[in-house]
């Protein structure tokens, strides 16, 4: 199963766009936060977490709605391979469920 994850860092932002492009990329689930990336504890990433389960898909409009910094991506990349789920960033077209895709990531986090 997809499941999509957006989020808006205040209240005038909308999520329109990204709720759209999750649709569009087949998230049978979409879940939102309204809070800027540097705040660790979201309601709603605490929510993708009870959701997701072994062979899902995480989906995010791009990678900066996971996380706002290197170690927080890798902190969520390493939560996700060890659950046996995938990611995928669509404005990065990134895709961890291939090889090619968990090897991007890689070169986009450590570049």
């Amino acid at each position: 199963m997809y499941i999509g994850y957006a989020r808006v860092s205040t209240q005038d932002q909308h999520l329109d766009l990204q709720e759209d492009a999750l649709k569009r990329a087949g998230c049978e689930k979409i879940v939102v936060d309204r809070v800027s990336g540097t705040v660790a504890e979201r309601p709603g990433l605490a929510h993708v977490k009870d959701l997701l389960r072994a062979g899902d898909t995480l989906v995010v409009w791009r990678l900066d709605r996971l996380g706002r910094s290197i170690k927080d991506l890798i902190a969520w990349m390493s939560w996700l391979e060890q659950a046996g789920i995938g990611l995928r960033s669509l404005q990065e077209v990134l895709d961890t469920t291939s090889t090619s895709g968990k090897l991007t990531f890689h070169i986009l986090v450590l570049w």
